[in-house]
């Protein structure tokens, strides 16, 4: 069969699973494509599954009808759970599950998923479960590098999508957690209508963090020359990075820990600037439409940068210095003593992206 069909094949109203158990960026990089479907085909019934700790990316999208999760627990929970979880699925009647992450947990979600047609990439492992294989996704889309919002996208352009231009990425915040973000920013000392900017010194590798003295600097800067309140994230278990950047500062820093995905957004939506090194967060922000300087070290921005890239957005900006290594699988340093390619970016570098943006941001808003 050709698969350019499946999707405009599919009856009315058909039901349709999309596996993406994981991770913030991915969820988020995959909004604009769940947009492109509903647009195109608002009768489908779009259900995506991730893992339950993710599943506030998707709260108010309209695209979709269903959030699913693999079971209880970590990882997605015991056989048991999964079991219940498969009943569950098998019950919805879906026509087609696409996988999008290729791990032994989506694998089984999808090969008992009961949809007549099950789609994952050509180079997944186990690919004798799919009746449908998605080719690489730079011949789809016929270019040579893919950000992932495109490698994305591609697979369901392989099906029949319509090929477009890909939108913006969306994220929505809920009037609870607006609610609550008001009186935590009451109790940071932030009264209404003062600008504020979350900056976010951690990440998931240190070849991805950039130092703690230098982001101390940023929000020294951002507070004495731009009059911006700086406000310090991190994430579950990462506390001492912010003590690191308290000590540099030599001051107490305003602090957001411990926050769920959707108090987190409800910050960020109010912010004037996101300042922070390559991560979920930082796409979190972009998704937002906030403005955004994002640091790189050991990854590709081209392929992992805020979406839409620099070059079609001037409130966002990368800062990368280039490595013959980059990119590179980040967990260590595969070629220095330390990782050169993110501590090699000055202050200076990062001074100047702030700049550019706030400077967009005024020009924007016609000051």
């Amino acid at each position: 069969m050709n698969p350019a069909s499946v999707l405009p094949d599919l009856p009315v109203g058909a039901r349709i699973l999309i596996i993406r158990l994981r991770s913030l960026g991915d969820i988020v990089l995959l909004t604009p494509t769940l947009r492109l479907l509903k647009e195109w085909r608002p009768d489908l019934r779009i259900s995506v599954m991730v893992e339950s700790r993710f599943r506030e990316l998707l709260h108010g999208n309209r695209a979709v009808e269903e959030i699913l999760i693999p079971g209880k627990g970590p990882g997605g929970g015991s056989i048991i759970s999964r079991v219940a979880a498969i009943r569950e699925i098998r019950g919805r009647g879906f026509s087609l599950c696409v996988n999008l992450h290729g791990g032994p947990t989506s694998r089984f979600f999808t090969r008992w998923s009961g949809a007549r047609w099950r789609v994952g990439f050509a180079h997944y492992r186990g690919a004798s479960l799919y009746n449908i294989l998605i080719p690489d996704a730079r011949t789809i889309l016929h270019k040579p590098s893919l950000h992932t919002a495109e490698h994305q996208a591609a697979a369901f352009f392989h099906l029949g999508l319509p090929l477009t231009e890909i939108p913006r990425t969306q994220i929505f915040c809920g009037a609870a957690h607006n609610n609550w973000w008001d009186a935590q920013r009451s109790s940071l000392g932030i009264p209404p209508g003062m600008p504020y900017a979350i900056i976010q010194p951690t990440a998931s590798y240190k070849t991805k963090e950039w130092a703690p003295d230098e982001f101390a600097k940023v929000g020294k800067l951002l507070e004495c020359q731009n009059r911006i309140i700086p406000i310090y994230s991190c994430g579950p278990g990462e506390g001492s990075v912010l003590d690191a950047v308290e000590k540099a500062a030599g001051a107490p820093l305003r602090r957001l820990e411990g926050l769920s995905l959707g108090q987190f957004a409800a910050a960020l939506e109010g912010a004037r600037l996101f300042v922070g090194n390559d991560s979920g967060p930082a796409h979190l922000a972009a998704a937002l439409g906030r403005p955004v300087v994002v640091i790189f070290g050991s990854s590709s921005s081209p392929i992992w940068g805020p979406w839409p890239p620099p070059t079609a957005n001037p409130t966002a900006r990368v800062v990368q210095n280039p490595f013959d290594c980059n990119p590179c699988p980040g967990d260590r340093c595969y070629k220095f003593s330390r990782p050169e390619c993110i501590l090699s970016v000055t202050f200076d570098q990062v001074k100047d992206a702030v700049e550019t943006v706030l400077g967009s941001v005024e020009e924007r808003a016609g000051l």
